[in-house]
């Protein structure tokens, strides 16, 4: 389990593909905080630490990781966000996430404002999204602005921009999406 409280923008120093697996080489200020077998959610995927070098430690994403979130696009250099998971008894600063990718989002408008953005996307499942409910966007726990069938608005706000991905962002940019689980239970039970 996770918050959405995103603890580091760390870089990716290595992609390796295995067969149909794919191993990310991050390094990351968390390394040595890490042991092998512990959860990370990288852009809001969890993914199991499986080495650890020096300021470095690796993650491998399999075909199924690969073909629902956006770790098969990351490339050397590449910035990502950063969680570990929750500690029981810490507080739940974010909302609850559980670092599985329900699907991949566009970016469609990126808003300057005096202080703050508001990013647009859009998406192709029958997800909900509810203004001033919670979306998880590259496992950033943010707060619905605008709600439409299939779009959603955030707004960010300068800290948010500066220490996580949305500084790399553009229009056209593919993200990691996760809807708030209560909504997803609710929206199961309502046959939706």
């Amino acid at each position: 389990m996770f918050t959405g409280i995103i603890e580091e923008l760390a870089e990716v120093v290595e992609v390796t593909q295995k067969g149909g697996n794919v191993d990310l080489k991050v390094k990351s200020n968390l390394t040595k905080e890490l042991k092998i077998d512990q959860s990370v959610a990288h852009n809001g995927c969890c993914l199991t630490v499986v080495e650890i070098e020096n300021d470095t430690y690796t993650v491998t994403a399999i075909e199924e990781t690969l073909n629902r979130t956006t770790i098969g696009l990351l490339k050397a250099g590449d910035a990502i966000n950063l969680e570990r998971c929750t500690k029981i008894g810490a507080r739940l600063d974010g909302h609850i996430v559980q670092g599985h990718v329900d699907t991949l989002g566009t970016c469609t408008k990126v808003v300057e404002l005096d202080g703050s953005w508001e990013y647009y996307f859009e998406y192709n499942t029958s997800d909900v999204t509810v203004a001033k409910g919670s979306i998880t966007v590259n496992g950033t726990s943010l707060t619905v602005c605008e709600s439409g069938d299939n779009n959603f608005s955030v707004a960010i706000i300068p800290y948010t921009y500066d220490n996580t991905f949305f500084k790399y962002l553009k229009v056209g940019g593919k993200v990691n999406l996760e809807f708030d689980i209560v909504g997803k239970y609710v929206a199961k039970l309502m046959g939706k």
